[in-house]
């Protein structure tokens, strides 16, 4: 039925007045030209080459990359950001950009240009003509889905499609304004809010209700290096992603976290820049999201997936007057997502989380993104052996005290977003700076502007979401006092297949909370009855100290 759905293009040409074209053949993805990838599903030829990303894309659309292409590799035995740092200071320069195991297109058909009829119920399209659809049906976990007011405001704008043809019908499963644009023309200059760097940004994130969630699409050029070009077509960009808090999930409120990549297009369509998406591999998302590189039209908008269903978004953009940043940092992002698919790096919320995946990578490449610090060493070690005696549980003491000892430019998306910021300003107001690594002396040669994007959440069923916070104590804030009262979706398990381990991997290494637990095994084991001793000394010499001589 799958294979059915995904080629039946001459049933989709029965009901257009023009030829159809399959996702992977028209506009790239990100860097790449899209005629570099074949399209289908998961499971049939040609396969994703890396065999634990073909399991988890069996029942997905992908686009992987033709035969003979340079596919991104890793040095066996070497942890990933080794591996990174590794390969990128003996990587030749201008090198050419390496191609990841695939791209998670999701559906193999592109409709662009298209309204909605009077009644909803078809699509006028420039090239199509006039075509009967329908929305993918909802996940069983998804919460919220697409209703009347999602319509009402898709129909006042042109629309971008990628879904599949099933009885003459277009099956939309993303559903993206195309009026979501940057360029080609630089958009108006915005003063930054007064403030170092970092609180401007987070003031601008922060100026519009609910962190944009219900306001206009906004684009904005926040800096400009003297006599850059206004004209930005073809120029290609790094970007740099926040989407919000969610407003109907307390495990939410620290928001997401991505790294994006691609060319400033002449139509100053953004839908194909592609979105590195670091997720949890080890349970079935309630959204159907799965870890991967995918255009940022699925990436925000998949009628399912799409973060824009459930909260605003935040993108700085750095608009680049030479590829060779942009394609160092995607060649390495796909080297972590082999290593990722194949769990020599497993994500773990504290500290291999989103963020600190996306920061690591930049910091394995020369680009030293300031750290902030963790949230409190000492409230970290204290509150251990708290946790673990009231909650009865060494697990959740483990896992506060990672939470409390990550750097929060590796834990919170927007920490990690201003420091990042703050950082691409200076290297902008002084290029001629020494700069200490590779990506860090590319960006201060080819950085010629940064600009602000901000999206709103689509309306539908879902409540509203916010702006991200910031740190652990602003997050506290956001969660019920009482566990009861806290909105979590439970996720079932997705274990990874023991067959599909690799000999070589290495152990993972230790977390901070592993020191910690075996300090304080010790201290219970050695300390605390020493420490019994010497008080029970101290009372006896007291008490002898006390008696009438």
């Amino acid at each position: 039925m799958l294979g059915a759905i995904v080629w039946s293009f001459a049933v989709f040409a029965a009901v257009a007045r023009a030829a159809d074209v399959p996702a992977a053949a028209e506009g790239p993805f990100g860097l790449y030209s899209s005629a570099d990838f074949t399209v289908g599903p998961g499971r049939a030829e040609p396969r994703p080459p890396q065999r634990q990303a073909a399991w988890y894309f069996r029942d997905e659309i992908v686009a992987v990359p033709r035969e003979g292409l340079p596919l991104a590799a890793f040095e066996p035995g070497v942890r990933p950001f080794d591996d990174v740092a590794r390969w990128s200071a003996a990587r030749p320069a201008g090198a050419a950009l390496d191609y990841p195991p695939l791209v998670w297109v999701a559906a193999p058909l592109q409709v662009r240009h298209a309204r909605l009829a009077g009644d909803k119920r078809e699509l006028v399209a420039t090239a199509q003509g006039t075509l009967p659809w329908r929305l993918v049906p909802k996940i069983a976990l998804n919460r919220s889905y697409v209703d009347a007011t999602s319509l009402a405001f898709f129909a006042t704008r042109e629309l971008a499609l990628r879904g599949a043809i099933d009885g003459g019908v277009f099956v939309a499963r993303t559903v993206w304004p195309e009026d979501f644009r940057l360029g080609p023309q630089a958009p108006s200059a915005r003063a930054l809010p007064p403030g170092e760097a970092a609180q401007a940004l987070r003031t601008l994130m922060r100026e519009e209700p609910r962190g944009g969630a219900q306001s206009p699409y906004a684009a904005m050029t926040l800096w400009q290096r003297e006599g850059g070009r206004a004209d930005w077509a073809g120029r290609p960009v790094i970007g740099l992603m926040v989407n919000g808090a969610q407003g109907d999930d307390d495990e939410a409120h620290g928001g997401h976290f991505a790294i994006v990549t691609g060319r400033v297009q002449a139509d100053g369509s953004i839908g194909n820049w592609l979105v590195n998406n670091f997720y949890s591999l080890d349970v079935e998302s309630e959204k159907g999201i799965i870890a991967a590189p995918v255009p940022l039209d699925n990436y925000l908008a998949d009628l399912n997936s799409g973060q824009g269903w459930y909260r605003p978004t935040t993108m700085l953009v750095a608009v680049l007057a030479d590829e060779r940043a942009a394609v160092l940092v995607q060649s390495a992002l796909n080297r972590v997502y082999k290593q990722f698919y194949r769990h020599q790096l497993v994500y773990y919320h504290p500290n291999q989380n989103c963020a600190s995946i996306s920061v690591d990578t930049l910091r394995a490449l020369g680009w030293d993104v300031p750290a902030r610090g963790p949230s409190s060493r000492v409230l970290a070690w204290l509150g251990y052996p708290f946790i673990a005696i009231r909650d009865r549980s060494i697990d959740k003491a483990r896992l506060a005290f990672d939470y409390l000892r990550t750097d929060q430019t590796r834990l919170m998306p927007a920490a990690a977003l201003e420091q990042a910021f703050a950082s691409l300003l200076e290297i902008g107001h002084a290029p001629a700076a020494a700069r200490d690594g590779l990506l860090a002396t590319l960006l201060a040669q080819d950085l010629e502007a940064l600009t602000f994007l901000r999206f709103p959440q689509f309306p539908s069923s879902r409540a509203f979401g916010n702006a991200p916070a910031v740190s652990t104590w602003e997050y506290h804030t956001l969660v019920p006092a009482d566990p009861a009262m806290a909105q979590i979706v439970p996720v079932p398990p997705r274990p990874f297949p023991p067959e599909l381990r690799d000999p070589d991997l290495l152990p993972l290494p230790w977390t901070p909370a592993d020191y910690a637990t075996l300090a304080w095994a010790v201290l219970s084991i050695v300390g605390l009855p020493w420490a019994a001793w010497w008080w029970w000394k101290r009372r006896r010499t007291r008490r002898a100290q006390a008696l009438p001589r």
